[in-house]
């Protein structure tokens, strides 16, 4: 691993890391619960990526299978909390 590749990667591990402390905030203090389910899809969003970094950082592919399946449960949890925020029910 290259001296450049090594640095941008911490320096992504760290960004990603405020990232996710900004989301947490939005999370906690949000005004209405359309704050908190875009805080929502924002960590999982920075988790992934956070996952795919480290799966980069290790060379395994661990961290990459784990990205995929972060991403599938968030995006079913953020469709359903939009469903329910729409209709104010998940199953018809």
């Amino acid at each position: 691993m290259t001296p450049v590749l090594f640095w941008a990667l911490k320096l992504a591990l760290l960004l990603l890391a405020v990232a996710m402390l900004c989301a947490l905030t939005r999370l906690m203090v949000g005004p209405t619960a359309q704050d908190r389910v875009m805080a929502l899809d924002c960590l999982y969003i920075n988790g992934m990526l956070m996952m795919l970094v480290l799966g980069i950082v290790y060379a395994s592919n661990v961290y990459f299978e784990a990205a995929m399946l972060t991403a599938l449960f968030g995006f079913v949890g953020s469709t359903a909390m939009a469903k329910f925020l729409l209709r104010g029910e998940v199953i018809e």
